[in-house]
């Protein structure tokens, strides 16, 4: 073993220094949420295992965290069913409830969800490797989320209590839930991802089938009892297990309205190609980016450098939102890359309950993914261009910097999703602009730059190219009130907190024509609140 690997090994603990208020006991998950019970499962499991490594008798192994249910084809049909009946055809309890009836069940969910905040931090930290400042970060965000989520729906009722009169026809327009949702979520994110579909889709009225991030399940076991509690029976419903048996299965029924899926778009469409009715199914999909940063020659080099560290390295780069190709104008190229690689020479890396940026990578193959990409760039004249980088042992990865970066090189195209960074320098502006042009993916695009009169000639194209310009800073998804979306292989579908509302329900109308009898009908029904939806209550 080299030295720097050595380094690398050095920093896994010993089983005794693991700090005594992250020692879990193994949780042996064996229930599953349906229909309002957690019910018992006593078919086979999937073990669960840390990034961290720790030594046992000098011999490094990864943490042993549990294990949940590995569900079966049958088991969750069984579980569909429970969201179908309580969806009823648009008839149940929950589809048919006053919208602030359904705020008070949100509203107890995040009073219990709160007092869970550091076991799942806990296992936001061993689970995927995420730093403890992150995971405080993704569990208040979401608690955010929430609250923001109730305040906009608050306001898309009030929009819709008015009574409309056009050409001689009274109508009242709402909002309606589409139906059952299939809600999948990234393991990046498990919890903020998760809660983006989740929590707009059962707000609005649908009922929802929730599969757990490949990696990151355990997290949720501390919410299920506070879900059974504050829904009806049948309204969220929380499944594990493989994709084909779970996912697969659930979409080729055809009985699913709504998926939502945060992951790759080669999943994606899989998954969605299972469902013999397309045309009845609506997909919310946040899927891949290999978002570009274009430094332009007259940059602050210093904006510039901070920006593209954090915005290509938190999180060890595991963002759709990442900066995971940099083009750097050639004037100012090897200024660049002094600075850049000596501030990522400088990231610490470490455990996640340590003061560090780059952990452990929670994807067991994803340390000889990234190597494979380092080797491909090397072999075609690529160069590593920061002291540390190159170097990786079990589950720790090195941040490593790639220059010249060229177009037939793997890391040009394939989005990394890990701790390696792509640099090349560019002569003309055509050049960044045809990649963003020619790409499959159109998410978020950064320039660097103070000349006006250039970011302005980039703007204009570029926005109709990605959903999100960002100028003089990093690619990011919030604050979460703004839209995140993207073109071509990056996204179907807006998400935001308002967005995300209209994503998960369709405009519906009550309407009648202008006459006496129709009046006093809708007088009499508004006036004896006879109906939940044909209201012109003024939500508070």
């Amino acid at each position: 073993m080299n030295a720097e690997k050595q380094q690398l090994a050095f920093l896994f603990p010993d089983d005794n220094d693991v700090p005594a208020t992250l020692k879990l006991q193994p949780l042996e998950q064996r229930v599953f949420l349906d229909n309002g019970n957690l019910s018992e499962w006593k078919g086979e499991v999937t073990e669960v295992f840390s990034p961290v490594f720790t030594k046992i008798n000098g011999l490094l192994k990864p943490l042993y965290l549990g294990s949940y249910p590995k569900m079966t084809a049958a088991s969750v049909m069984e579980v569909l069913e429970s969201a179908r009946n309580a969806y009823d055809l648009g008839r149940g309890e929950w589809p048919t409830m006053r919208i602030k009836d359904r705020i008070g069940r949100l509203q107890q969910f995040l009073g219990l969800m709160k007092v869970q905040r550091e076991t799942v931090v806990k296992w936001l930290m061993l689970e995927i490797g995420k730093n403890r400042t992150d995971s405080e970060n993704e569990f208040d965000r979401t608690i955010d989320y929430i609250v923001d989520t109730i305040e906009a729906v608050k306001n898309l009722d009030r929009q819709g209590s008015d009574l409309e009169l056009h050409q001689g026809i009274y109508a009242q327009i709402r909002r309606g839930p589409l139906g059952v949702v299939l809600c999948m979520a990234p393991y990046n994110y498990p919890l903020n991802e998760t809660f983006a579909t989740l929590i707009p889709a059962l707000v609005m009225g649908n009922t929802v089938v929730f599969r757990p991030a490949k990696f990151g399940v355990l997290l949720i076991y501390p919410l299920l009892e506070a879900f059974r509690d504050s829904f009806p029976a049948g309204v969220i419903n929380v499944i594990y297990g493989e994709g084909k048996e779970t996912a697969g299965t659930l979409m080729e029924s055809g009985k699913i309205d709504v998926l939502a899926f945060i992951g790759s778009s080669k999943t994606a469409n899989i998954i969605k190609k299972q469902h013999p009715r397309p045309n009845r199914l609506r997909s919310v999909l946040g899927l891949d980016a290999k978002n570009p940063a274009i430094i332009l020659g007259d940059a602050d080099l210093n904006v510039a450098v901070s920006e593209c560290l954090i915005g290509a390295l938190a999180f060890n780069g595991q963002r759709c939102t990442a900066l995971k190709i940099i083009f750097v104008h050639r004037s100012i190229c090897d200024e660049f890359l002094k600075l850049f690689c000596r501030k990522v020479d400088a990231l610490k890396v470490g455990m996640p309950w340590e003061n560090v940026s780059i952990t452990p990578l929670p994807e067991p193959d994803k340390p000889a993914y990234i190597q494979s990409l380092i080797d491909d760039a090397i072999s075609q004249g690529a160069n590593i261009m920061n002291e540390g980088g190159g170097q990786q042992f079990k589950s720790l990865v090195n941040p490593t910097v790639l220059y010249p970066v060229k177009h037939s090189m793997r890391i040009y195209h394939e989005e990394q999703f890990g701790p390696v960074v792509p640099v090349l320098a560019f002569d003309s502006i055509e050049e960044p602009v045809n990649y963003i042009v020619e790409s499959n993916f159109g998410q978020q695009v950064s320039i660097f730059s103070n000349n006006a009169d250039e970011i302005a000639s980039l703007v204009d194209p570029l926005v109709n190219q990605v959903c999100r310009v960002n100028i003089n800073t990093k690619s990011q998804r919030g604050p979460d009130i703004y839209p995140f979306n993207g073109r071509k292989d990056s996204a179907e579908g807006t998400l935001s907190v308002t967005d995300a509302l209209r994503v998960f329900s369709i405009r519906t109308m009550v309407a009648t024509r202008n006459n006496e009898s129709n009046r006093a009908l809708f007088t009499e029904i508004l006036e004896g609140r006879k109906s939940n939806f044909l209201s012109t209550d003024f939500l508070l």
